[in-house]
């Protein structure tokens, strides 16, 4: 790894890239042993690498740096974590490291900075770098409370910073293919959809990380936050939700089970379920193949019902009658849909460059991830008090939070 210095230019990368210097010009990265790799076109919208901090470099912060490895014009250039390991990876890869925000910020400023630490401090961290004009990617879910999460929303929007949060899934090519089916009407309107999350988490998984058995860290809001996200983004926006949760059974201060029936604008009604304690192969983990860390199933863990033909996910499996006789009668058949494939971690990251440039409109914005987490936040309401709750839309939440500003 090397780093180069001089006057407006920092290269930290080991990757073929464009120099950053004036446009026309060699680049000092070519002097320095990279070959020579002239600076793009004048007009061209790469002029130069697109610097990016990350805040925690923990399990998840290290897949974005993999991420950013994986792209050219893009480079690590920060590493924001107080800790030993996060310092020896700081080290290791030949990055700046900084036991806070204010010192990066005190030193550089990024193009654009990753949040992937711990949920309560997503607000936090977030604020001060909109604070400092710094494009921010937060990681899911945006904050632990809607409230809190509206805050950082409103304040991106005034400072005119662009925010985008880390529901990566909806960047894999497989819910891209399911979306376009869903709009151009493939199985006609959207009834019902049912959503499955089951699988096993070990004892060691929490004995590494004990605030993993602490209140508010259970599966409703460690996992189901992504495929409610997704139940989203494919079915509308949910309005009503009824909810349960079971006590976790190995003693934990949080729920290992749960179960949700939902409510969208559209009239769909649907259904979901979580649990980090059942044994089971319907979770998006074990069916999409996203992450190669976990064992892949043929199995899918989304239904999505529809007037005309229904689909699975991921398998992407369309099931209607033919020539329109939609009778129980009859036999029904299905035809996978085409499946791309691309690691939906680089797809986001690749996606949050332009959206920083105001090149692109974030697919996973901050009021989408605010949405997401009012969902969340109402059915863990839902299974405290045993009664339905009703989301509030943008416009009353929007007014709401109005009412309250002007009564400080």
């Amino acid at each position: 790894m090397v780093k180069i210095k001089i006057p407006y230019i920092i290269v930290e990368s080991a990757k073929p890239q464009y120099g950053r210097g004036q446009v026309g010009q060699f680049s000092p990265v070519a002097i320095f042993g990279f070959g020579i790799f002239p600076d793009p076109p004048e007009g061209s919208k790469v002029s130069k690498n697109f610097r990016i901090a990350i805040v925690g470099i923990g399990l998840v912060g290290r897949r974005h740096a993999d991420a950013i490895r994986a792209l050219r014009h893009v480079d690590l250039v920060a590493v924001v974590d107080p800790s030993d390991e996060g310092r020896a990876y700081a080290v290791e890869h030949g990055v700046a490291c900084y036991e806070t925000l204010e010192e990066m910020f005190a030193n550089q400023t990024p193009d654009g900075a990753v949040l992937a630490t711990p949920t309560t401090l997503h607000v936090e961290q977030g604020l001060t770098c909109i604070r400092h004009g710094c494009p921010v990617l937060v990681e899911k879910p945006i904050a632990v409370e809607a409230a809190a999460a509206l805050e950082l929303v409103q304040e991106a929007e005034r400072a005119n910073v662009p925010l985008m949060v880390g529901h990566h899934r909806r960047h894999n090519p497989l819910i891209k293919s399911a979306k376009e089916a869903i709009v151009d009407g493939k199985i006609g309107d959207v009834r019902a959809v049912h959503a499955n999350c089951w699988f096993y988490k070990p004892d060691e998984y929490f004995d590494a990380a004990p605030w993993r058995k602490k209140p508010g860290a259970g599966p409703i809001s460690v996992n189901l936050v992504h495929d409610v996200d997704l139940l989203r983004y494919l079915a509308g926006e949910v309005v009503t939700v009824q909810a349960q949760s079971a006590a976790s059974q190995r003693g934990y201060d949080n729920e290992d089970v749960a179960g949700a029936l939902l409510t969208f604008e559209s009239g769909a009604i649907g259904t979901i379920t979580v649990s980090d304690s059942i044994v089971a192969p319907w979770s998006w983990e074990m069916t999409s193949r996203e992450y190669p860390i976990y064992p892949s199933t043929t199995e899918s863990s989304y239904m999505i019902g529809g007037s005309h033909g229904s689909l699975s996910v991921p398998d992407l499996r369309l099931w209607s009658y033919q020539n329109e006789q939609r009778d129980w009668w009859m036999p029904i058949s299905s035809t996978a849909l085409k499946k791309g494939s691309s690691d939906p971690l680089v797809n986001q990251l690749r996606h949050f460059v332009e959206v920083a440039r105001h090149e692109a409109d974030p697919i996973v914005s901050g009021w989408e991830g605010f949405r997401t987490l009012q969902v969340i936040e109402a059915i863990q309401n839902s299974c405290r008090t045993g009664e339905t709750v009703r989301i509030k839309n943008l416009q009353e939440t929007q007014q709401q939070r109005l009412q309250v500003m002007k009564n400080i």
